[in-house]
C-alpha cells in the first residue's frame, strides 16, 4: 500500500519535472536564437549607439519579444558576449586538442586566432567594446571576468609548464595585445590575409614560450 501510494505521487511529479525541463530547454533555445540575430546588429553599431528598438528593427524581431526574454539591452548584450566567447573558446580548444608537439600546438592556436580575426572581426570588436564598458559599468564586470577566466585557461594550456618566467596573466596580456592590434588593423582598412596572421601569432608564441 505504502509503495503504491508513493509511486502514484512520484508519477505526476516526474511528469511535471519533465515538462518543466522541456519548457526550459525550448525557452533557452529561443533565447539563443534571438541573441544570435541580435548580435548582428550589436556588432555593427556597438554598445553605445544601439538600443533594443534598433536591435529589434535590424533583426526583424518585435520589441515585445526581445523584452520578454531580456529585461534590457545590458542583459541581452551580456548573454550575446557570453554566447560568442564560449563558442570562440570551444573552437580554439577543438583545434589544439589533437596537437602532439609544442610546435603543432602553437600552430593550431595561431590558426584559430587568425581565422577568428578574418572571419569574425566585428564580433571581437563588440567584445572589446564591452570590456571597456566594464571599467565604468559594474553590470558588465561579472561576464567580462568569466570570459577572461576561460581565456586565461586557454593560455595556460598553450603555455604548459614552460612560461619562461612570466605569469599566465602576463602571457595572456601579451597575446591579447597583439590580437587586438591585428584586429584593429583588420577593421580600419589594413587587413592581412590568414597565412600572414598565422605567421604573426606563431612567431609570437615561439619567441615568448620558446618552442
Amino acid at each position: 500500500m505504502g509503495n503504491s501510494a508513493e509511486m502514484t505521487e512520484q508519477k505526476p511529479i516526474g511528469k511535471l519535472a519533465a515538462r518543466a525541463a522541456t519548457k526550459g530547454a525550448k525557452r533557452e533555445a529561443k533565447k539563443r536564437k534571438l541573441a544570435e540575430s541580435a548580435i548582428e546588429a550589436l556588432k555593427r553599431y556597438g554598445y553605445a549607439n544601439t538600443t533594443l528598438r534598433d536591435i529589434a528593427a535590424q533583426s526583424e524581431l518585435s520589441l515585445g519579444m526581445l523584452h520578454y526574454y531580456f529585461e534590457n539591452k545590458e542583459q541581452l548584450l551580456i548573454y550575446c558576449v557570453r554566447l560568442y566567447k564560449e563558442a570562440f573558446a570551444a573552437d580554439i580548444s577543438a583545434r589544439i586538442a589533437g596537437a602532439r608537439t609544442r610546435e603543432s600546438l602553437f600552430r593550431a592556436f595561431a590558426e584559430g586566432l587568425a581565422a577568428s580575426i578574418v572571419e569574425d572581426a566585428e564580433t571581437h570588436r563588440l567584445w572589446y567594446d564591452i570590456r571597456n564598458q566594464a571599467l565604468f559599468d559594474p553590470v558588465f564586470q561579472p561576464v567580462v571576468a568569466d570570459v577572461e577566466t576561460s581565456l586565461l585557461e586557454l593560455i595556460a594550456r598553450i603555455a604548459g609548464e614552460r612560461t619562461e618566467g612570466a605569469s599566465i596573466p602576463i602571457l595572456y596580456g601579451v597575446v591579447d595585445g597583439v590580437f587586438r592590434h591585428l584586429l584593429e588593423n583588420q577593421l580600419v582598412g589594413r587587413p592581412r590575409n590568414k597565412p600572414e596572421l598565422v605567421d604573426e601569432f606563431f612567431t609570437l608564441l615561439t619567441r615568448t614560450l620558446k618552442a
